[in-house]
């Protein structure tokens, strides 16, 4: 056993003194014996997808080997029995040196290797997991290692000789709101008109943006500076100081959950407006954990670029 590149090799499995079943006899069975899934099935409908899920895949990025979750299939016409199963392991094992910038990038290069080497039309990658994010509190300036949520998803088609793709990146991130509603009630009911901001409930908050990928814009870093610029982003190292200046800005500019996703959409469309095309597709999501309720508000937005540009237009 070796150590190269942080994987662990091993030339035969432990206990094996060698195959049992001879090369010549392999050879014979692989030359004669039927290919079941090429066979025709009783009941010919096509499925849309059938693959592998819940899948380990180690990609190789910048910063090492890093462990995903995949779930990966093809479409399957009807008049074939099955797909070939290790055909995808197969693909999976010949991207493990390559390395990539990011997962996106994988999602696609994994979705077109695939797609190769089955009878269907379509390949659908989709690959999920978590990176690091280092952020600096805002008062004791403080390195917090904290956590982006991040996935990816590769479609690729093939028609006529000719194939097309379309890859969707997202992020997600933690951040507090507070509600604007408590606040207005409460400066009538004390009849202050002080600018400081009043007592109200506040609630963790968990926002994901999703983005059509052209090339290879835009990035997660690109995705982190949006939901950053729009939301109140938390962290897991605070200090006294920092909780202090991270509520404070919550309830300065308190949120409903509706915010957050608009927000976000703007940042989105401040950010790529003169860099990406017109038609990306966007879609955000926001789940606001209340506090005083028992149930979780929800609030999303698909749209493209080009309508929140429009909306950007209006407003100015």
């Amino acid at each position: 056993m070796e150590k190269h590149s942080g994987l662990l090799y091993c030339c035969q499995r432990s206990g094996s003194d060698g195959p049992m079943i001879s090369d010549e006899d392999h050879t014979r069975v692989l030359a004669t014996c039927t290919d079941i899934p090429e066979e025709v099935p009783d009941f010919r409908l096509p499925i849309d997808g059938v693959g592998i899920g819940n899948k380990t895949v180690w990609i190789k990025l910048p910063s090492g080997l890093t462990p995903f979750a995949a779930d990966i299939r093809v479409n399957l016409p009807g008049h074939i029995k099955g797909i070939h199963m290790s055909r995808i392991e197969a693909v999976i094992s010949e991207l493990l040196e390559k390395e990539f910038a990011d997962i996106g990038l994988y999602a696609a290069a994994l979705a077109e290797g695939i797609l190769k080497t089955q009878e269907g039309d379509r390949a659908d990658v989709r690959i999920k997991g978590k990176l690091p994010i280092l952020q600096k509190t805002p008062a004791s300036q403080r390195i917090s290692l904290d956590t982006l949520e991040v996935s990816a998803r590769a479609l690729v088609f093939s028609s006529a000789g000719h194939r097309s793709s379309r890859v969707t990146i997202s992020a997600g991130v933690h951040h507090i709101t507070a509600c604007p509603c408590t606040q207005a009630y409460n400066r009538v009911l004390f009849e202050t008109d002080t600018e400081l901001p009043l007592i109200t409930h506040s609630q963790r908050s968990f926002t994901r943006l999703s983005m059509e990928r052209h090339g290879d814009l835009p990035g997660f870093s690109d995705l982190f500076d949006c939901l950053n610029a729009g939301l109140h982003v938390t962290s897991d190292l605070l200090k006294r100081t920092d909780e202090a200046e991270v509520v404070l800005k919550a309830h300065t500019s308190p949120q409903f959950a509706e915010d957050t996703t608009r927000e976000t959409a703007r940042q989105a469309g401040l950010r790529f407006g003169k860099i990406l095309p017109a038609s990306t597709l966007i879609s955000i999501r926001s789940d606001s954990l209340e506090s005083i309720h028992t149930h979780d508000v929800i609030a999303s937005i698909h749209t493209t670029l080009g309508d929140i540009l429009s909306v950007l237009e209006e407003n100015n």
